[in-house]
């Protein structure tokens, strides 16, 4: 298949947005690829905007990015919730100085701005965090998805062929 023996990491957190976890999730199975539900705690229901539950599978203290060949951040209000959690900047930190893909959707972008990986680059994201995104360095620009070397962003969940597509191309 066309992930097998890539391990991906789909952060998760409160409040995600219901497909930009879930799509992610079923596509890169479907591609023979491990996925790891990182959150600040691991075997622990996080609900979604609508009340939706998912289950973390890793606590982000207990993992680094050097584990992974791609991390995915979701967007939804969870990157709010991460920020608030050390050990979770710690995690996406450790994938940016791993050089491993980085992919964010929608407010997913929060979370890249608290590491470098934006600094010179050119990103997209919901447009409410185009200022934070600018802030932290990038190029932002309104297109589906926008591909930067590593970094794969997207703005919404409309947007999820195209960026599970880039995501999928990136690890092949």
């Amino acid at each position: 298949m066309e992930l097998t023996g890539k391990r991906i990491a789909i952060m998760l957190d409160q409040q995600y947005q219901e497909m930009e976890v879930w799509y992610p999730f079923y596509r890169f199975i479907e591609a023979d690829a491990k996925i790891d539900l990182v959150a600040p705690e691991a075997h622990t229901i996080y609900n979604s905007k609508l009340g939706y539950p998912c289950v973390s599978t890793m606590a982000a203290g207990e993992v680094s990015g050097q584990d992974y060949d791609a991390v995915v951040v979701p967007g939804g209000w969870c990157p709010d919730f991460m920020r608030r959690c050390p050990q979770m900047i710690r995690f996406i930190r450790e994938c940016a100085q791993a050089d491993i893909v980085l992919a964010a959707i929608c407010h997913g972008g929060w979370m890249l701005c608290c590491t470098d990986a934006l600094r010179g680059k050119r990103a997209t994201s919901f447009i409410a965090i185009e200022h934070d995104m600018r802030n932290a360095g990038c190029q932002w620009v309104d297109e589906e998805c926008v591909i930067d070397g590593k970094l794969i962003t997207a703005r919404k969940p409309d947007d999820l062929p195209a960026f599970c597509k880039a995501i999928i191309n990136a690890l092949a």
